[in-house]
């Protein structure tokens, strides 16, 4: 499930990105991490880049130029503004990982919490504050991440694994339209979809469908500007090309067709996102 998709997948702006690097979790924590990502950004002075996400139905443990955190799932498109220098060693938690780091992770939705972790924080700043070439520093501070996690997150339960499997299919697989067929594509019920994603993702099962459903409609939009709207919808799985719109203002904060003409720079809008 740790295959990592193209970069621009979740970033409403790609060509705004900073410096952005995406490595898969390997052996034991790839169950548990689907991968970890760092910017690194320099912004001229008196200027912000602002970068926009449509994020994936997922928790993000950060450190972040000394602190650490953790940030929640999102129900709509964030933002957050890079200004001056720094970077950032995130890790994008799969389910399975979520109960050890979280206690309610409904309670956590568009939200950031800062986490008093000085052993994680002050192992990451010293890597990523050194002088070693940037490849050197992200594996270095990557695999000094990875063990802080392998050590707090013990043993993968077997509904931590279902969860896993639940949001992967609702991620990849175009023909699940409802939760009702996406429980039947995991052989449980309905309740049990839904006990699964309220304790380890924090977002209602058809958030995840839904998700998906943007996040691929955004994308086709940005790769064929031309793309007929009404195709698209119906290819997605909409009953029509209202319904993509309706989804896209509600979740985005703005229509397909004004997505489309932002591509040349428009700002677009959203609560603030404590990762890029």
């Amino acid at each position: 499930m740790n295959t990592v998709p193209p970069s621009s997948r979740g970033v409403l702006y790609p060509a705004r990105l900073p410096t952005f690097h995406r490595l898969p979790a390997e052996g034991d924590l790839a169950v548990f991490v689907r991968w970890f990502w760092i910017p690194e950004w320099d912004v001229e002075p008196g200027r912000v880049s602002r970068q926009h996400v449509v994020g994936y139905p997922a928790c993000n443990l950060v450190v972040e130029n000394g602190a650490a955190g953790i940030a929640g799932p999102t129900t709509r498109a964030s933002f957050r503004d890079l200004s001056g220098t720094g970077w950032a060693v995130g890790a994008l938690l799969l389910p399975a990982a979520v109960p050890a780091l979280v206690d309610d992770v409904t309670a956590l939705r568009d939200d950031f919490r800062p986490l008093d972790l000085p052993d994680l924080t002050d192992a990451v700043t010293a890597i990523m504050a050194g002088d070693a070439p940037p490849g050197d520093r992200h594996r270095a501070a990557i695999a000094v991440f990875g063990a802080w996690l392998h050590d707090r997150l013990g043993e993968v339960t077997d509904d931590g694994r279902l969860a896993n499997r639940m949001v992967e299919l609702a991620e990849s697989d175009r023909t699940l339209s409802t939760i009702t067929d996406l429980a039947g594509r995991l052989h449980v019920s309905t309740r049990t979809l839904q006990r699964l994603a309220a304790t380890f993702v924090g977002l209602p099962p058809a958030a995840l469908i839904r998700r998906r459903r943007l996040q691929e409609a955004a994308e086709r939009l940005r790769e064929d500007p031309g793309l007929d709207l009404t195709a698209l919808a119906l290819e997605l799985g909409y009953a029509d090309h209202a319904h993509l719109t309706n989804d896209f203002r509600l979740t985005l904060g703005f229509t397909p067709s004004g997505y489309r003409r932002s591509q040349a720079g428009g700002d677009g809008t959203g609560p603030k996102s404590r990762f890029p």
